[in-house]
């Protein structure tokens, strides 16, 4: 991958605490954009997920990469502190180049062994807000600061490229609304050169998922055992560099309204995952599965 590619680029990685979020967070910073990092969970005070990383330690990484990352405690639910948030960027850099939504925070929330009616309706509805109007207001205060410079590029981090469901209605409902969400925000956003779409990773390999199986970096592939799926895995790092690659595409406007993914990107602009291999969750899922992803 070329480097500093986004010299003089400015991103907003909105929920950069952990998995992909993260590894967006650190690829941008390698390439040169000056990276807010937000999430909840910070040293001082740990979000609902209750896992150990922090959007300091994001932060950290960025720096180690050779990047510049700024880190900020946002509560992307509450428009106060988003509004807060994109008043800071504007002050402080006076434009926004990059805005990634990756915004989830609904493990807590999630019954995957209940159907809907017998899942807490409560905790469904709850997710819709944490993980979904937390885009949408996330949105509404940052496409200004980009319409003002007629140009921009906002990625919808999701699960998935289609509206197919995805095992818990909740969970599905708020992932292919992120779909949607990317297509009209791509509509309204036509007219001013500003690019919007939806990213999804694959079988992601995030700090949870090896936490769940037991499991590091260095042995992943000893969860093959218990999940023989995950052999077709990625680091946060593909994405990460699957969003630089698109960053630092001029003609990315041509892409605005559709849904992508890694192991697409990864054919188009020839990148890798950090050990050289190409994942290909599309592939995989046609082989075992005999369905077009």
């Amino acid at each position: 991958m070329e480097e500093r590619i986004l010299k003089d680029k400015v991103a907003l990685v909105a929920g950069g605490t952990r998995g992909a979020g993260r590894g967006i967070s650190i690829a941008l910073g390698e390439a040169g954009a000056t990276v807010y990092v937000t999430g909840r969970s910070t040293r001082e005070s740990p979000s609902e997920m209750n896992r150990k990383e922090t959007i300091e330690e994001t932060a950290e990484l960025i720096n180690a990469h050779g990047g510049k990352a700024i880190a900020i405690r946002t509560d992307h639910t509450k428009e106060d502190e988003v509004r807060e948030l994109i008043h800071r960027i504007d002050k402080e850099q006076g434009k926004l180049d990059i805005l990634v939504n990756d915004i989830w925070g609904g493990d807590p929330y999630i019954r995957w062994d209940e159907k809907f009616w017998e899942h807490s309706l409560e905790n469904g509805i709850k997710v819709q807000r944490t993980c979904l109007e937390s885009h949408l207001i996330t949105g509404y205060f940052a496409a200004p600061l980009m319409i003002q410079n007629r140009s921009g590029l906002i990625l919808e981090i999701t699960d998935g490229i289609d509206y197919r469901y995805r095992g818990n209605l909740y969970y599905t409902l708020i992932k292919s609304s992120i779909i949607n969400l990317s297509r009209c925000l791509a509509e309204e956003l036509r007219s001013f050169g500003i690019t919007a779409l939806s990213l999804t990773p694959g079988f992601l390999r995030s700090e949870a998922m090896l936490d769940h199986f037991g499991v590091q970096e260095k042995n992943w592939k000893d969860a093959v055992l218990k999940e023989p799926h995950f052999i077709v895995s990625e680091t946060p790092a593909y994405i990460g560099r699957a969003v630089v690659s698109l960053a630092g595409d001029k003609n990315v406007f041509s892409k605005t309204g559709t849904s992508t993914s890694t192991w697409k990107l990864s054919e188009e602009y020839n990148f890798t995952d950090l050990d050289g291999t190409r994942p290909h969750w599309g592939n995989y899922f046609k082989e075992k599965f005999g369905e077009e992803l």
